[in-house]
């Protein structure tokens, strides 16, 4: 049986070391917080605004400004910052967090196509960290798929897409 890490490797394309290359440089500390709160303003205002209703439902249920927060201050978390989201939500848990919705293939790819331009948009972000965050998301995205699979399954495994970086001294 595959493991969900190889799932997500497989439906994205992305191999693990592609994945995790955020990991060899601390975004947070050459980013900055302020481009995690911009890149997760552009993101949810082309989702709030998706021509799609299918896709737009999926976050009927939450208020933009929410989401925005919790976005990034999981990727400020994870890129190796503060641990701001768990500081006020507890453990990201992405794939129990993820629970309720739809994620599909589909929704997948079309929360990618929303992620790359406000990537693209985010200007403060250079290429070299643009190309480590989308290969981390493309692949963090297909393994909420596969962890969709695992709905009616009541499994422990890591989850290395949420582990936190310590957070800088």
């Amino acid at each position: 049986m595959q493991s969900l890490q190889e799932k997500a490797s497989e439906w994205s394309g992305v191999h693990p070391n592609d994945a995790f290359a955020i990991d060899e440089t601390n975004l947070y500390e050459k980013l900055g917080v302020q481009t995690f709160v911009n890149l997760s303003t552009n993101f949810y205002n082309r989702v709030y605004d998706d021509e799609e209703e299918w896709f737009k439902s999926i976050f009927a249920n939450s208020k933009k400004e929410d989401a925005i927060q919790n976005q990034y201050e999981f990727f400020v978390q994870r890129m190796g910052g503060p641990p701001l989201y768990s500081q006020r939500r507890g453990h990201p848990a992405l794939i129990v967090r993820h629970r309720p919705f739809p994620v599909t293939h589909q929704a997948a790819e079309r929360w990618l196509d929303h992620m790359k331009q406000a990537l693209d948009c985010t200007t403060e972000i250079d290429e070299s960290s643009r190309i480590k965050m989308m290969n981390f998301f493309r692949h963090t995205a297909f393994f909420l798929v596969a962890g969709n699979e695992l709905k009616n399954q009541k499994q422990g495994f890591a989850c290395k897409h949420a582990a936190g970086k310590p957070a800088a001294a």
